[in-house]
């Protein structure tokens, strides 16, 4: 069955399409608001971060080939209640990230549909998704296909478009509002990157896994790296950042007033990232959904057994109570700042208890592996600490 087998080549550009997402087009405004140009120094600190991450979890999907992934990692030394409380973690993550798309799928939504409000618009678009994916609708190859097209289209025509105005001065200052905030830009940062761990699971498909899989994954985070560098940057160097007022605003909307006489171009990179919002949201409810279900079987209850055995907890019923825990994010948070902290606390948890597997190993470290893995670990809790430190900020915000 060997003729089965993929490359290194097609091995990087799953990891890419599971990392490239719509998420991304949120970066510059929040870059703007929080960081300044100095943010493009927070990416060049996440691909570290990611790279070590990506090398750690790589490792655990050869040493546990199973379904389960975060549950079955973090079961060998947290047992079966840690390895569940991981899982979840990893979902509700998942959960508030579609919340947040969600939202920004209304406000792309109305510049078709400005009679009605973009809150509205963005509830309506979930709930249809939604109503899809119960009944069976998934996204065929040539949807995904399309769907990497739709993401890739806008990143590398912005990236083109603003790099011919570039204007050094925006430069200026570097970091206006410290360089602590560079670090602390990171939660916000690996929001783009996350479903790199999808790709690290590639061992049972790829040809000699122990050498093409890490290496898959370098090219990948390099790749992905670099394109949403130079996107931001392009960004940066040609955008007045008084001009990205709030996070949620269309991209195309600021590069309209950049680039007042390329009306066509600003409309299909509109509908390009609009496209690849509701694609992604489309994709992530099905996943979510299975990933809820394996939940569920892996629950030591007897109720949630019972409703297992029985065939009431079907496909349907899960696609359905994921909608409502999606729609919940997306009613209950208004704070763009809030859905980045949250997700990245929840996601990056997962990620820091599975790599501790690695840490409890003897040929581990016998074979100096966990040199990479200790890394892994001391710079995703830097990202989860300062998800933590910027959630509280925003609570006690709220509250003063």
């Amino acid at each position: 069955m060997s003729h089965k087998k993929i490359g290194v080549a097609t091995a990087t550009i799953i990891g890419m399409n599971a990392m490239i997402g719509s998420g991304i087009f949120t970066a510059p405004a929040t870059m703007a608001a929080y960081v300044g140009p100095a943010g493009i120094l927070a990416y060049v600190f996440v691909v570290i971060a990611v790279w070590f991450m990506a090398q750690s979890l790589a490792r655990l999907a050869f040493l546990y080939p199973e379904e389960g992934s975060f549950y079955v990692y973090v079961k060998q030394w947290g047992g079966h209640t840690f390895g569940l409380i991981a899982s979840t973690a990893y979902f509700i993550g998942l959960l508030i990230a579609m919340g947040l798309l969600s939202q920004m799928a209304g406000e792309y939504l109305h510049a078709y549909f400005p009679s009605i409000s973009s809150y509205t618009l963005g509830l309506a678009a979930l709930a249809i998704l939604v109503f899809l994916n119960m009944f069976g609708v998934v996204l065929s190859t040539l949807g995904q296909h399309i769907l990497i097209i739709c993401t890739l289209f806008p990143l590398i025509a912005t990236t083109i478009m603003c790099l011919t105005k570039m204007n050094v001065s925006y430069l200026t200052p570097f970091a206006p509002y410290g360089f602590a905030h560079v670090l602390k830009a990171t939660r916000i940062v690996i929001f783009g990157f996350f479903g790199f761990e999808c790709a690290a699971s590639l061992f049972n498909i790829v040809h000699t896994p122990e050498k093409n899989v890490p290496r898959a994954l370098t090219y990948s985070i390099l790749i992905v790296g670099a394109i949403y560098t130079l996107f931001v940057g392009s960004i940066i160097l040609s955008t007045p950042l008084a001009l990205f007022t709030d996070p949620r605003i269309p991209l195309s909307h600021i590069l309209k007033s950049v680039f007042p006489n390329h009306p066509w171009l600003i409309a299909s990179i509109h509908f390009a990232i609009l496209s690849a919002i509701i694609g992604t949201i489309h994709s992530m409810i099905w996943s979510s959904s299975h990933l809820f279900t394996l939940l569920i079987k892996k629950v030591k209850n007897q109720c949630a057994q019972k409703l297992v055995a029985s065939h009431f907890f079907d496909s349907k019923i899960s696609v359905a109570l994921v909608g409502a825990a999606i729609c919940t994010s997306y009613v209950s948070l208004k704070n763009t700042n809030l859905f980045f902290c949250l997700t990245a606390i929840f996601i990056v948890f997962a990620y820091i208890a599975s790599m501790i597997t690695l840490l409890t190993m003897r040929s581990e470290w016998q074979s100096g592996r966990n040199i990479i893995c200790i890394l892994g670990i001391i710079t995703a809790s830097m990202i989860f600490i300062f998800a933590v430190q910027g959630f509280i900020q925003e609570v006690a915000s709220k509250v003063n």
